[in-house]
């Protein structure tokens, strides 16, 4: 098996990187706001849509074998 470099090698590099980067590339506000709104219209009905019946039914099998295995 290979041993891995250790992570601190390069990560003090991309920090930096990072850090003079993060004040470049900002979206504007209402940027922001108009993808959270896009967003939030594209998951609304995925969370209103409920869990299947068949995760129901499984979900119940491992509450009765967990109920089963504990006594």
């Amino acid at each position: 098996m290979k041993r891995r470099k250790p992570a601190s090698s390069g990560s003090k590099k991309m920090r930096t990187d990072f850090m003079q980067r993060r004040g470049r590339a900002r979206l504007s506000t209402e940027v922001q706001r108009k993808i959270g709104n896009q967003l939030r219209a594209m998951y609304d009905d995925v969370v209103h849509q409920g869990v299947p019946d068949r995760f129901t039914e499984l979900l119940s099998q491992l509450d009765e074998r967990n109920d089963k295995d504990k006594k």
